[in-house]
């Protein structure tokens, strides 16, 4: 059968229409403000001399070779779980092949019937995703606005029956670079019994080992999501808590069960990455990082910029750009110039907080950094 449902096609001229069509490219050799390589680990031949040291010692294969759970689990799963709950200071890791699998797997089977779930506004598709395969109950809460959250659990609380009622935030929002008070959220869901969950995706690395660990929250958090495909440099994900957390997503979270586990060379990656941060090179990186953000953001200031911008102080800096085509042709501009920044278009963003998404690095130079200020504010 070769013609194409029509009500498809019909969706497919919709997005062309909005100028909102994705397509595929291939990579180009621009100046790189747009990936999420924040540490530039991805790209150093240090990361796969040691990732090929680990291999030799530990693997002869090249593919896992099946799921976890029949012929996939290979020793340096093991040894990298072992590592990385010691290294975040959580009683059990469990690997995932992606984030998007760490997210769709843990909301997918944990909140059961009769459980709530409340999440950020702003939180990630992989967690609404798993959200909507789960059979608990969901309610979004204002941005980063515990408030909200609070007066929303007492009305939950006054009239409808549950059993346990998770909460979900990301300490850092991939789309607009902010932060919430975890401490305040985390000090919130103890004092009444809610279960906490923090996506460090964009936390870890950029801030060391992310912000549950820099403010001591391990014990009050339910489960940390990290993942390693960002400022690790490398592919796959974590879940961070308990034993029986790990026990129980390994028997139901249907992401982990029925995939082919990762590859020895992503876990032998993951590890050496993580070996990095403990080292002068790793911290060397991560302090040049914060130079920059600290720098790009000082710019701003000085090219009276700050209107056009949304306060960060992570590596996700956002430029405001309302409309799908002037923020293209201004993506369009700044590629033509050598530098690689996308845009971030409506569906993606609600209409009219289509942006400019910036992603710093510790290899950008300050020369790099306010060029593409400037430019920003000549064309923007």
């Amino acid at each position: 059968m070769s013609d194409f449902p029509e009500k498809l096609s019909r969706k497919l001229i919709r997005r062309q229409e909005e100028n909102s069509f994705r397509e595929l490219k291939p990579q180009q050799d621009l100046i790189d403000f747009s990936s999420n390589d924040y540490l530039g680990l991805s790209r150093t031949s240090l990361l796969q001399s040691a990732t090929n040291e680990i291999l030799k010692s530990n693997s002869s294969f090249n593919g896992a070779t099946g799921s976890r759970l029949l012929t996939g689990n290979h020793n340096l799963y093991s040894e990298l779980e072992s590592y990385l709950k010691s290294f975040y200071d959580f009683e059990s890791a469990l690997i995932f092949n992606s984030g998007y699998d760490a997210n769709i797997g843990f909301f997918s089977c944990v909140p059961q019937r009769n459980d709530i779930i409340f999440y950020d506004e702003l939180i990630h598709a992989s967690i609404r995703d798993g959200i909507k395969m789960s059979n608990a109950k969901a309610f979004k809460f204002k941005h980063n606005n515990v408030d909200d959250l609070r007066g929303q659990i007492d009305k939950i609380r006054e009239k409808d029956f549950y059993e346990e009622i998770y909460v979900v935030t990301e300490s850092v929002f991939s789309m607009d670079g902010d932060s919430p008070n975890i401490s305040e959220l985390a000090k919130f869901c103890n004092e009444h019994s809610l279960y906490f969950i923090v996506d460090e995706a964009h936390a870890i690395g950029v801030f060391g080992k992310g912000l549950v660990v820099e403010k001591n929250l391990q014990e009050k958090v339910f489960a940390q999501i990290i993942t390693f495909g960002k400022a690790i440099g490398s592919h796959g994900a974590a879940i961070l808590g308990s034993k029986p957390l790990k026990e129980y997503l390994i028997n139901f979270a249907r992401s982990l069960i029925y995939t082919t586990a990762l590859a020895p060379h992503s876990i032998a990656s993951i590890l050496a990455a993580h070996q990095f941060l403990e080292v002068e090179y790793g911290k060397s990186l991560i302090e040049k990082l914060r130079q920059n953000i600290h720098y790009f953001n000082q710019t701003i200031e000085a090219l009276h910029l700050r209107q056009v911008f949304l306060l960060s102080t992570s590596a996700i800096q956002i430029a405001l750009i309302s409309g799908n085509i002037a923020v293209r042709s201004l993506s369009i501009t700044l590629m033509a110039s050598g530098f690689d920044i996308r845009p971030i278009l409506a569906p993606t963003v609600p209409k009219g907080n289509e942006r400019l998404r910036i992603c710093l690095h510790a290899f950008n130079t300050k020369d790099e950094i306010e060029r593409v200020l400037l430019l920003i504010k000549e064309n923007g």
